[in-house]
């Protein structure tokens, strides 16, 4: 799934501290407006930027019906295409003449979006914001304009094997849930979506109840309590009816969709673990050791370094509101196929049943704390990782939380946690190119939920 994994949080690694004897990582604050919606603030004052990012919770794709599958990518694309009074034109001028950033993106679990403006210009853009969520024009012109762009992209990536991968991986392993659809939409799905489906969309899934809000930069408590009510002050509430949770579908099968190309793209995944777990802690640990480092990593070191048998090798955590899951992701020649497939099998036999080092727990230790000021660079990123943590249920105090959890995992924990997520019997494998050697469950003759 070339993975879009979690963000990994850090600091350098020093001995052991009660929480109380050194500062937080984050200065986090909790908001709440006179109206009641609340937020996570990160008050910085040093640069006269602000950003605020939003989710609405359970609003994503998989609520999109079959026959509209790609619905709330659609919203997502035309939500700042114009808005009350403004047309697209006029109202993407105002956000370039200000600077303005504002965007929206929909997952498969949350809609959502983010907003970053100078100081100066923060009373527009908020307006605008506001405008955008509560009065949405989708006019003809590029809500038509977005359906041929998504629908191009479709055709586009109907010459990517990692796409194709992707896209069979979820049908086989989320086969008969919401997650096996196209979040993307279809070429005809897309086609069929008219501007009553996405005024719908914004009335019936983006509610203050199921909205959570994080925001970082030169604003005070007491005017980002004020800017939410005034952005987000009129939102409905909504009553959603969440998707159910899954386990992996069709474990242990392998499944192959043959197109000539001179390398098979490998997707590969198991059950895994949630972030709330109190175990994750240590599962990120085992996962670094295992293929989660690149470089360094067991995966890369069997497979790349001594082999020469891919260019690159990962493995991490699959992370949605419905299923948890571990994956491998990975290419290599047709001929080799069944040969890495074999490696793979055999370091998470290695992982099962020998425990890791010291030194390699001493390593990705250092690592998964030593990064977290590298990603707490910008008042975007900060922002992301406050939205991040109230997303998954996360407590205020969790970045402090997690380093102490990794900092007290031991060889003896990573060896328990190993043997309760590993399995290599429950891996779904696609395969997309001429794999050589390997016997197939299945085979794909097309795409599913493509055209």
């Amino acid at each position: 799934m070339r993975l879009a994994l979690l963000i990994i949080f850090s600091v350098l690694l020093i001995a052991p501290a009660p929480l109380h004897a050194r500062d937080k990582v984050l200065d986090i604050q909790e908001v709440t407006s006179p109206g009641g919606i609340k937020a996570w603030l990160v008050e910085d004052h040093s640069i006269p930027v602000i950003a605020l990012k939003f989710s609405f919770k359970g609003a994503g794709a998989a609520l999109d019906p079959a026959s509209k599958q790609g619905l709330s990518r659609i919203v997502s694309n035309t939500l700042d295409e114009g808005a009350g009074d403004l047309d697209s034109q006029s109202f993407q001028k105002e956000l370039r003449d200000l600077s303005i950033g504002l965007h929206f993106g929909s997952g498969r679990d949350n809609f959502g979006g983010n907003l970053k403006t100078l100081t100066r210009n923060k009373d527009r853009a908020f307006e605008l914001m506001h405008l955008a969520l509560t009065k949405p024009r989708f006019d003809p012109e590029p809500v038509g304009r977005m359906i041929a762009s998504n629908q191009s992209r479709i055709r586009s990536s109907l010459s990517d094997p990692d796409w194709m991968a992707v896209r069979l991986l979820n049908d086989m392993a989320f086969e008969g849930h919401p997650y096996a659809l196209n979040s993307g939409g279809t070429l005809s799905t897309l086609q069929s979506i008219t501007s009553i489906d996405l005024d719908n969309f914004v009335k019936f899934r983006l509610g203050k109840n199921n909205l959570i809000i994080s925001a970082a930069g030169d604003i005070t408590p007491e005017e980002l309590a004020t800017t939410l009510d005034t952005i987000f002050g009129e939102l409905p509430q909504v009553a959603l009816q969440p998707a159910p949770n899954l386990e992996t579908q069709n474990q242990g099968k392998t499944a192959v969709y043959e197109r000539d190309i001179p390398q098979t793209v490998i997707e590969m995944i198991q059950p895994g673990i949630a972030r709330t777990d109190p175990d994750f802690h240590t599962a990120q640990i085992m996962n670094y050791v295992l293929g989660g480092s690149g470089f360094g990593s067991r995966l890369m070191e069997e497979v790349r370094e001594k082999r020469g048998l891919a260019y690159g090798i990962y493995s991490g955590f699959y992370l949605s509101d419905h299923f948890k899951g571990f994956s491998v992701s990975t290419a290599t020649a047709n001929a080799n196929t069944k040969h890495v497939l074999d490696i793979i099998k055999a370091e998470w036999s290695k992982m099962l049943n020998k425990p890791v080092s010291q030194e390699e727990i001493d390593n990705a230790k250092s690592y998964l704390i030593g990064s977290l000021p590298l990603s707490l660079t910008s008042t975007d990123s900060i922002a992301s990782i406050l939205l991040s943590l109230q997303g998954d249920g996360l407590p205020i105090d969790y970045l402090e939380q997690r380093e102490n959890g990794i900092k007290a995992a031991s060889i003896e924990d990573v060896t328990r946690v190993t043997k309760r997520i590993l399995d290599p019997e429950k891996f779904v494998t696609i395969l997309v190119g001429k794999p050589e050697g390997v016997t197939a469950s299945k085979t794909y003759e097309t795409l599913p939920n493509v055209e």
